[in-house]
């Protein structure tokens, strides 16, 4: 903002990936903290979790984001996963190093290849995406690796490869922090954790049983902090 209240007219630009959780939460109070105009994107995917998007919203419009994109996409009619389809959402696993049935297939390559093309638009020369290489190692779409590998492909697929435009760099803030580490930061930003949702179930209170869940309840505790939301279990 300016000294009169306005948007700066060439104030930088980030796309962040904006699910509703913690994570991406930080990441946005990490954008703002680092003075880009806040663009941030989020996915109806037809998750089993859509109160997520709630809590999108309200973080968005805590940030007084100039927009707020929210893409549709039908990623349960692929399925393989536990958040798109029947499959039980698994409990009490936190530790586990193989790929959870909570995976969604080819989710961040698909939600990335969205913010890319927002962020050429919008004129965006970071996107921020909280993925994590710490909690939950068993997801392939969140190791170090695949966001080098995608990059590269960033580099090669946008306008900046063919004329005199602004390079698109992939900020993964996150990814050697645990779960913790990245409360304890969102502390730091005073980001509004009050407004996240984590639990797989999305019921109106958190179930308090789910991975998900658990891994939030262990953070808040190592972090020294009491979790802000509420619980049907604890």
């Amino acid at each position: 903002m300016d000294e009169n209240g306005g948007r700066a007219k060439n104030m930088k630009k980030a796309v962040v990936l904006l699910s509703g959780g913690i994570d991406s939460t930080v990441c946005l109070a990490l954008a703002h903290r680092d003075g880009y105009e806040l663009y941030p994107i989020s996915f109806d995917y037809n998750q089993r979790h859509k109160r997520e998007l709630d809590s999108a919203r309200q973080i968005a419009e805590y940030y007084h984001c100039p927009r707020h994109l929210i893409i549709t996409t039908n990623m349960d009619a692929i399925g393989g996963s536990a958040l798109t389809g029947t499959m039980e959402v698994p409990e009490g696993d936190i530790e586990r190093k193989d790929i959870p049935p909570t995976y969604v297939p080819a989710r961040n390559l698909i939600f990335l290849s969205y913010a890319v093309g927002y962020a050429e638009v919008v004129g965006a020369e970071r996107i921020y995406i909280g993925v994590n290489a710490l909690d939950y190692a068993g997801y392939p779409d969140c190791r170090p690796e695949f966001i080098q590998r995608f990059q590269a492909t960033v580099d090669y697929a946008t306008k900046a490869t063919t004329r005199d435009a602004q390079r698109i760099e992939i900020v993964t803030p996150l990814i050697n922090l645990d779960k913790a580490g990245i409360i304890k930061l969102g502390m730091e930003l005073k980001a509004p954790l009050h407004l996240t949702t984590t639990c797989y179930r999305g019921g109106e209170k958190a179930c308090g049983r789910c991975d998900a869940c658990l891994l939030r309840l262990q953070g808040f505790s190592r972090a020294g902090f009491q979790d802000p939301i509420n619980y049907v279990h604890l």
